[in-house]
C-alpha cells in the first residue's frame, strides 16, 4: 500500500544546544532530539549504557519469593522441571534457568510443548506426565500467567508451581507459590489474595516491558545471590551471569519488546557476551549463520541486534515452529562443541524448510487478501485456509500486516476438520491485539499474547462471526487516518552526507529494534544508474545503485522485489526513504542503504 511520508519536527536550537553541551555530532544530536532525548544525563545514559542500570532482581514482583522457594528446592535435592514456551524468548529463558539450577547443584529437567499438538501455555497432559516423572517443582518460563485451571491441576498433582512470565495478565491470576511478572504489583507474590494488593503506580515495577528471558535472568541473578549468601557472587557465578545476559538479549530481541530502559542495557551488553563469551551452541550458531566472519573497524568480532533478529533467532525459532523445540534448548545449553555444531547445522536446515513453507503460505494468503480485502472498508484482515502450517502463519501474518497496514489474523484449519483451527495475529502501530481478541473472546476457544502479537484457537463454525467481530474491534480502535500506512522520517539528508564516519556515529544509537528503530532518512531527486537487479532464491529482494550529485551508493530493498518493473520504468528522479547501515564485506566497510520506500520526485 502507498505510504504517507511524515517528517519528525526539526528543532535546530535544541539540537545545537545538545551538540555544544555534549560534543556529539550534529546528526546524532538531531536523531536524539527527534527521539525525545535531550536531557544531558539521559543522553549520556543512552549513548553509554551501564550494567549498573539494571534494577535489583529483588525489586521485580514475585522474584524474592520465587528465588527463596527455588533455592530451597535446589538445596533440598527436589526434582525441578522448567516448562518453557516454544519461541526464542521461552527457549532462551529456559536455557538460562536450567544452566543456573545445574550450576547450583540442583536436579533440573526442561519441557517445551509442541507448538501444534499442545499449543501455548501449560498443557494438562504434559503436567500429568511431569508429575508421573516425579518432578516436584515446576517453573514456567515465558508462559503460565493465563493458565488458571492448569495451575490448580499442578497443585492437585502435588507439584509446587512457580510462574515466570511477561504476557498480559488477566483479571484473575493463577494459584501458584510465586508469580514473577514485571507488570504485577510489587508485592503480588502468590496466586491467592492478589485482589487485595494495591494497584497504584507507586506499587509497581518501574519497567513493565521485560522479555520472558529477561525475567528468567532476574530470577537466575537472585538465585546466584542466595547461593553466594551476599549481593556479590563468586567469579564462576559472575561468568555464568554474563553469559546469561547474552541469552537474555537473544530472547529480548527475538520477542520484539521495546529496546529502551533495561532492555537496551541487556541487549547492548548481551551482544558483546554472545560474541566474547558464547556457549558452545551460540558459537556454532553464529558460525553456521555466517556471522562469525564479521569484524568491526578494529578487527574485533561484531554482532548487532539485526543479526539476532534476522539470522540467529529465526534458526532457533524454526525448531519450535516445526515441532522440535527441545532441540533449541539443547543447542543453547550443551557444553559439547561437536553436539553444538551438529544441532546448529540441523536447525539451519529446519530454517531453510521454514522459509520454503513461508513463501508458499505468503503466496496463497496474498492472493486471498487481494480477493477478499477492501482497503476503504476493512479495518483488519482475517484469512483462513486448510494446509497452512500453524507454526509459520505468524510470520506471514506479520508480513501482511506490514504490507496492508492492517491488523492481520491467519488461521490454519485442520485438514481433517477434527481439531480446532490455530491462529496467529499481528498488529500495527496504534492497535492492541490483546484488547481486540478479548472483545471477541466469545467466539474463541482460547487466545493470549501481547499488544502486537497473539495466538488463538477457534472452531470452524465460529469463523464468520469472529471475523466480523474482529474487524469491528479493529474499526473501533483504528481511526480511518490511522489505517493509512505512514513513514516517520527522522531526517532528510543528501547522499553526500552519508559518509562512513557519519554512519558510524549513527551506530552509537544502537542496539536498534522495536522502540528504537534504526534511523529512517530520505533523499530527494535521486536517480538509478541502471535498472535494479533481483536477488534471493525467488527474486524477492532488489539491489541497485543510486546517484545524486555525482555521489553513488548501493541500496538494497529486502522484500522489495515487486518494485522491480516500476522502478525500472521510472522516467525521472525519485525520492527514497532508507535506513543507512555499514556493510562489512571481506574486511572492507562501506555505506549501504536499506530501502524502505520510494516515490517519484514532485516536479
Amino acid at each position: 500500500m502507498a505510504k504517507r511520508w511524515h517528517f519528525r519536527p526539526h528543532d535546530p536550537d535544541r539540537i545545537a544546544a545538545l551538540q555544544r553541551a555534549t560534543g556529539i555530532s550534529a546528526v546524532v544530536a538531531e536523531l536524539l532530539v527527534s527521539r525525545g532525548i535531550s536531557d544531558i544525563e539521559a543522553v549520556q545514559m543512552f549513548l553509554r549504557p551501564c550494567l549498573s542500570a539494571l534494577r535489583d532482581p529483588d525489586l521485580l514482583p514475585g522474584c524474592p519469593l520465587a528465588a527463596d522457594r527455588l533455592y530451597e528446592a535446589i538445596t533440598a535435592g527436589r526434582r525441578i522441571v522448567l516448562y518453557g514456551d516454544y519461541d526464542v524468548d521461552g527457549i532462551s529463558g529456559t536455557a538460562i534457568l536450567w544452566l543456573c539450577v545445574k550450576l547450583l547443584g540442583g536436579q533440573a529437567g526442561y519441557y517445551i510443548p509442541h507448538r501444534i499438538e499442545e499449543g501455548y501455555g501449560l498443557n494438562p497432559d504434559a503436567l500429568r506426565e511431569l508429575a508421573a516423572d516425579k518432578y516436584e517443582v515446576l517453573v514456567t518460563v515465558d508462559c503460565g500467567i493465563a493458565s488458571l485451571s492448569e495451575a490448580h491441576l499442578a497443585r492437585d498433582l502435588g507439584m509446587e508451581l512457580i510462574i515466570t512470565d511477561h504476557h498480559e495478565p488477566g483479571s484473575k491470576l493463577p494459584a501458584a507459590e510465586a508469580i514473577v511478572h514485571p507488570r504485577l504489583p510489587t508485592n503480588a507474590a502468590a496466586g491467592e489474595g492478589v485482589g487485595q494488593v494495591s494497584s497504584t503506580p507507586e506499587a509497581r515495577y518501574p519497567f513493565g516491558e521485560l522479555s520472558g528471558a529477561a525475567v528468567a535472568l532476574k530470577l537466575a541473578w537472585a538465585l546466584c545471590r542466595r547461593a553466594a549468601g551476599s549481593r556479590r557472587v563468586s567469579q564462576t557465578l559472575k561468568d555464568f551471569l554474563v553469559r546469561a545476559v547474552g541469552l537474555a538479549a537473544l530472547g529480548t530481541v527475538a520477542d520484539v519488546v521495546p529496546l529502551v530502559d533495561e532492555n537496551r542495557v541487556l541487549v547492548h551488553f548481551g551482544l558483546e557476551s554472545l560474541v566474547n563469551m558464547p556457549t558452545p551452541g551460540m558459537a556454532a550458531l553464529i558460525e553456521t549463520a555466517g556471522i562469525a566472519a564479521k569484524r568491526d573497524s578494529r578487527g574485533r568480532p561484531r554482532l548487532v541486534a539485526e543479526d539476532v533478529a534476522f539470522q540467529l533467532a529465526p534458526r532457533i525459532n524454526a525448531a519450535g515452529r516445526l515441532g522440535q523445540p527441545q532441540l533449541g534448548v539443547e543447542l543453547l545449553v550443551t557444553d559439547r562443541p561437536e553436539r553444538a555444531a551438529e544441532l546448529a547445522k540441523y536447525v539451519d536446515n529446519l530454517n531453510a524448510d521454514r522459509q520454503t513453507i513461508e513463501r508458499s503460505i505468503l503466496l496463497a494468503a496474498s492472493k486471498q487478501a487481494k480477493e477478499q480485502f477492501h482497503p476503504a472498508e476493512d479495518a483488519a484482515l482475517v484469512l483462513a485456509e486448510h494446509g497452512w502450517h500453524p507454526g509459520v502463519i505468524g510470520i506471514v501474518a506479520g508480513r501482511l500486516a506490514e504490507r496492508f497496514h492492517r491488523p492481520t489474523v491467519l488461521i490454519a484449519w485442520d485438514n481433517a476438520d477434527v481439531r480446532p483451527g490455530i491462529g496467529s495475529a499481528r498488529g500495527v502501530p496504534g492497535f492492541n491485539l490483546h484488547t481486540a481478541l478479548s472483545e471477541c473472546g466469545e467466539f474463541l476457544l482460547a487466545h493470549g499474547g501481547h499488544a502486537a502479537a497473539a495466538g488463538l484457537k477457534i472452531e470452524k463454525p465460529h469463523f464468520a462471526a469472529f471475523r466480523a467481530a474482529f474487524q469491528q474491534a479493529a474499526a473501533r480502535q483504528l481511526a480511518p487516518c490511522l489505517r493509512e500506512a505512514e513513514l516517520l522520517i527522522d531526517v532528510e539528508a543528501p547522499l553526500s552526507a552519508l559518509t562512513l564516519e557519519t554512519v558510524r556515529q549513527v551506530e552509537r544509537l544502537s542496539p536498534f529494534g522495536h522502540g528504537n528503530q534504526r534511523p529512517l532518512m530520505c533523499s530527494t531527486g535521486v536517480r538509478l544508474t541502471s535498472p535494479p537487479k533481483r536477488m534471493g532464491a525467488e527474486g524477492q529482494h532488489l539491489s541497485m545503485l543510486l546517484t545524486q550529485h555525482e555521489v553513488t551508493l548501493r541500496a538494497v530493498a529486502f522484500g522489495g522485489g515487486a518494485w522491480a518493473e516500476e522502478l525500472a520504468a521510472a522516467a525521472g528522479p525519485i525520492d527514497v526513504a532508507f535506513r543507512p547501515v555499514i556493510n562489512n564485506f571481506r574486511g572492507r566497510q562501506s555505506v549501504e542503504l536499506h530501502l524502505v520506500d520510494w516515490r517519484p520526485t514532485a516536479m
